[in-house]
């Protein structure tokens, strides 16, 4: 599946969201597919929970 029809899956989804449940529904889903997302890439071994940590945080220790 390519990044176009996921991001469109993705945009129908919040839609639908923020139109039958109105604008709590939509952050709610706008949370959860941003948890889902970094869950799928920590469990396919694209991100380290430790780069996430200092993502998080905002700081830059590679410096």
């Amino acid at each position: 599946m390519n990044l176009a029809l996921v991001g469109l899956l993705a945009g129908m989804a919040l839609g639908f969201a923020g139109y039958f449940g109105g604008f709590a529904a939509f952050l709610l889903v706008a949370a959860l597919g941003a948890v889902g997302f970094v869950v799928g890439r920590v469990i396919e071994g694209d991100l380290e929970l430790g780069e996430l940590g200092e993502l998080l945080r905002g700081r830059d220790r590679r410096r």
